[in-house]
């Protein structure tokens, strides 16, 4: 008997932000107007560095893959928050939580990997400049780009599988806005110790491995920067190195603090707020932080809008 009643869960029921009406609207017109923003400013980072032939460099390659990943990122999640805070039926199909908790871990996993590939141009780039375009030529851009989008969407087969075939008996109801494996680990019935020991390996694969390769590189960076004698030198280059400094620190603090942490510490409402940051405040964020941080695209944005001839 309790198999089957393990294997009648055929619906989840998202418990959202808050079930207070005024809250509601206000949730609503606030993630609706962060995804508009998140849709725009990563939409127009893509079509401005495949128009202008000076933005064609392996940096806004890399910069248009994150953009691209942040799109996806968001629209995975945010347009069913939407639609959970408007309407009285929360409910997601099971595949549909499966779906969409897959897609999140892959892009997540993604964005982590391509801010560890964005360091390490940045590095070649400052601490070895002469070398900078033998060695970061079109083939590597591809190929690490190509590798981390690759290793993303491997790994989260691994989760998505072993997170679904664990029985859910205890409740249908997921304390949480959209489908994440901490909530849905609390649901099972079954001993779920197997799927965080590969959540542990799996973070410090990918997130840990990437966030150390990203400091290590900006350790070699910052001492290269320090070394210059020219003061306008080490401004250009901090500034330069600056907007990828803050969306590293944002991101994978917030990823590491979810998914690297004691099952003792899980909370509700607190795991709430830090996926919102890194789901939603993060994909937002990255195209304003790198547009205005950066002299070249607000040049290029200036003279299309102005309508002058780019040369």
């Amino acid at each position: 008997m309790d198999n089957v009643n393990q294997t009648l869960v055929k619906t989840f029921t998202l418990l959202g932000l808050s079930n207070t009406p005024g809250l509601q609207l206000i949730f609503f017109l606030l993630f609706l107007l962060m995804y508009t923003t998140t849709l725009s400013g990563n939409l127009l980072l893509i079509i401005m560095v495949r128009l202008h032939s000076s933005l064609q460099t392996p940096m806004y390659f890399f910069l248009s893959n994150l953009a691209c990943i942040d799109i996806c990122f968001s629209s995975t999640i945010v347009p069913k928050i939407l639609s959970n805070t408007i309407s009285h039926n929360r409910e997601i199909s099971f595949l549909g939580c499966a779906t969409q908790m897959y897609f999140h871990l892959a892009l997540g996993a993604a964005e982590c990997l391509i801010l560890a590939v964005m360091a390490y141009d940045r590095y070649i780039a400052i601490c070895k400049p002469l070398q900078y375009n033998t060695i970061i030529d079109k083939k590597l851009c591809l190929s690490l780009a190509a590798g981390s989008w690759t290793v993303s969407f491997v790994n989260s087969v691994v989760h998505a599988a072993f997170t679904f075939q664990l029985p859910y008996c205890k409740s249908n109801q997921i304390n949480h806005y959209f489908c994440e494996m901490p909530p849905l680990f609390r649901l099972s019935c079954k001993d779920t110790w197997l799927n965080e020991i590969a959540v542990y390996i799996s973070g410090g694969l990918i997130a840990l491995c990437s966030f150390v390769l990203t400091l290590l590189s900006y350790v070699h960076i910052i001492s290269t920067i320090l070394s210059m004698n020219s003061m306008t030198g080490r401004k250009k280059a901090f500034s330069t190195c600056g907007s990828h400094l803050a969306v590293v620190s944002l991101y994978y603090g917030t990823i590491m603090f979810m998914y690297l942490r004691p099952r003792s510490l899980y909370s509700p409402n607190r795991d709430r707020v830090v996926s919102i940051l890194y789901t939603v405040v993060t994909p937002m964020l990255n195209p304003i932080i790198y547009s205005v941080r950066n002299k070249d695209f607000t040049g290029t944005i200036k003279k299309f809008i102005s309508f002058t001839p780019y040369y």
